[in-house]
């Protein structure tokens, strides 16, 4: 979104870099290397499950980008749905009635998470910033909150930066990128918590916080994060597939874990080690980790601290 026209030696390193990407090959996913390399599904009669595989796969691979994006295109539907019916002529004399029922889908919801509401939020919130002159380097060093609030350069950029959010970005990367305190603030944003009131037997809910770490947090928890997990090639042979999850902040569901082990160990014809990052404590509100490795043999599911 930034413009980095400035810095021509930043462009060309850049290139190197999708240049560098577009050489490098790509890693298999989990799915497609035993598909293609497992010993027990080269086996003749078994060669039919390669086939449903494939359908799973593929029905996997067109959703996962959707899901991965799900509160930014509902926030750029909405916000184009709103931009261009305000626009339309035919709405004189349905102001109210539009009003009403665009509000019924953007409005926040202070319990839960309405993607189109927080997604349209964002989006106009990235155009508004361009628009001042606001995503540079330049505005992000100022530190006095008078200054930054009549920050105004007027660049008229905004459609231009969230044409670019759009074709970049994914939830996570708008969410860490532009949940910042003036948004939070702007909107009357805040965490909810709960707490059960023995007396009255009913659950109260209150204002946890307002600070714009704990709402970001809030949302990226809410988020469905499909896991990274490679092959781990060197480990990997007929008897063993070692899978390796690269931790990037949430855990796997436990539940899952043995009966998706359970079913690889079925398609590899052998044992399946899984190794992964899980939380051990947390101490005011600062979690530890240690890594451990699954062993899934023979049915039997084993777990050992790294």
């Amino acid at each position: 979104i930034r413009d980095r026209s400035k810095y021509p030696e930043f462009q060309a390193k850049y290139a190197q870099h999708l240049l560098q990407i577009e050489q490098t090959p790509r890693p298999l996913d989990v799915m497609e290397f035993i598909r293609d390399n497992s010993p027990f599904l080269k086996k003749d009669n078994n060669q039919w499950m390669k086939s449903v595989m494939s359908i799973v796969r593929n029905t996997s691979i067109y959703f996962e980008p959707q899901i991965r994006t799900k509160i930014i295109n509902e926030g750029w539907a909405s916000y184009w749905h709103d931009t261009l019916f305000r626009k339309d002529e035919r709405i004189k004399g349905h102001e109210i009635e539009y009003a009403r029922i665009n509000a019924y889908v953007t409005s926040v919801s202070r319990a839960g998470l309405n993607p189109y509401a927080i997604g349209l939020r964002l989006v106009q919130h990235v155009e508004d910033l361009a628009n001042q002159g606001k995503l540079t380097y330049q505005f992000e060093k100022i530190m006095d909150s008078e200054i930054r609030q009549n920050y105004d350069l007027k660049t008229n950029k905004g459609q231009q930066a969230i044409f670019s959010l759009r074709r970049n970005f994914s939830d996570f990367m708008l969410i860490k990128s532009f949940t910042s305190q003036d948004f939070v603030d702007e909107h009357n944003l805040f965490v909810l918590g709960q707490k059960f009131d023995q007396q009255r037997q009913v659950t109260q809910y209150y204002v946890k916080s307002r600070k714009a770490a704990d709402y970001e947090k809030m949302l990226v928890d809410s988020l469905y994060h499909p896991p990274y997990i490679t092959i781990d090639l060197e480990a990997t042979n007929d008897e063993t597939i070692r899978l390796t999850h690269h931790f990037e902040g949430k855990e796997l569901i436990r539940e899952f874990i043995g009966n998706t082990m359970l079913g690889i160990e079925f398609l590899w014809g052998g044992s399946v080690e899984l190794d992964t990052t899980e939380m051990v404590s947390k101490n005011n509100g600062n979690p530890t980790y240690r890594k451990v490795r699954y062993l899934m043999q023979d049915k039997q599911l084993h777990k050992t601290n790294l």
